[in-house]
């Protein structure tokens, strides 16, 4: 029996101290570092990588990825709206996080492979980027529709000079102008301490969960019920996809998990701005208290057995 990843623990750590009301938080400014750390070291892997393949190569799996991007929020709506019977508002700004990503979940699924020595193929840093922004502009459109309302100036400056966004492009330019070697006298900061760094990230979110878990109480069984099943869907469609674009079985594991994983931190800020009448309690409790605590502790060894799985079935 394989031990449980340090990371994942750290995580726990932070999920009980929470329930418990232990007096422990990290400072805000701590936490800003370490994901700034962490989304800058996300990108400047994926932009080494770059720097040793044309762009043109990748173009196709790019636009694969879009059009997923702006299938799975279409696919969260209506189940929402009908079968949760939530309003328009909450239904498509809760669809949009689903449609987005997680970079915290990203991070835990390349610790994950990187432990187990599962090859992945490096650039997925840029289809993560490229995941963060289809669902944002559905979740709006499917809450108001065309209209000459929507602050679309403030949306787009939300959507593409956010933080996690600036930081993740950022990095990948970095990575692939500098190249493999250019990195080498920050690969300390960046690279050989992104388990630690991550580890403290994951004591955070793990406090953080435990804060929205009590909204479950007001939600009820619905919510906990989507925000485990529509990840599970998602990424059999992200497996799928990755065998369809010739990915390798740990490949087609990441981007199964980038389908299932729901943003907090781009779309809650979008939709904040394009959508404020949603209830952002929803979303967060959603994506933060059912989700992402799935998906680390559950989610990407089951989306790595999906993918072999998948491979397996369609042959390699």
């Amino acid at each position: 029996m394989n031990p449980i990843d340090p990371i994942i623990l750290f995580f726990l750590l932070g999920l009980f101290a929470g329930l418990a009301r232990a007096e422990l938080r990290l400072p805000a400014a701590i936490y800003d570092f370490v994901s700034i750390l962490l989304l800058l070291a996300i990108g400047l892997k994926g932009g080494i990588e770059l720097a040793k393949q044309p762009f043109g190569d990748l173009l196709p799996q790019i636009l694969a990825v879009l059009v997923m991007g702006f299938v799975l929020p279409l696919i969260a709506f209506p189940v929402l709206r009908y079968l949760g019977h939530f309003k328009r508002a909450d239904a498509a700004s809760i669809a949009a996080h689903y449609g987005s990503v997680s970079v915290g979940t990203y991070a835990v699924a390349v610790a994950y492979f990187g432990t187990r020595e599962i090859f992945f193929e490096a650039h997925m840093p840029l289809l993560l980027v490229v995941l963060e922004v289809p669902a944002i502009l559905v979740g709006i459109v499917l809450a108001r529709g065309i209209s000459n309302e929507t602050r679309w100036g403030a949306v787009m400056h939300e959507v593409f000079l956010g933080k996690g966004i600036v930081l993740l492009l950022g990095g990948l330019l970095i990575g692939w102008i500098a190249g493999p070697e250019g990195v080498v006298s920050i690969k300390p900061l960046f690279f050989d301490l992104f388990k630690g760094i991550l580890a403290i990230f994951l004591l955070e979110m793990g406090l953080i969960t435990a804060a929205q878990i009590g909204s479950l109480r007001q939600y009820g069984l619905f919510l906990l019920g989507f925000g485990v099943l529509m990840p599970v869907f998602s990424a059999v469609i992200g497996a799928v996809l990755g065998w369809a674009l010739g990915l390798s079985v740990g490949g087609t594991a990441v981007l199964a998990t980038l389908a299932a994983s729901a943003s907090y931190i781009a779309v809650p800020a979008a939709m904040r701005v394009s959508v404020p009448e949603a209830n952002p309690t929803l979303s967060l409790t959603a994506a933060l208290g059912i989700t992402f605590p799935f998906n680390v502790l559950v989610g990407v060894p089951l989306y790595h057995a999906m993918a072999e799985r998948t491979h397996a079935f369609f042959g390699a």
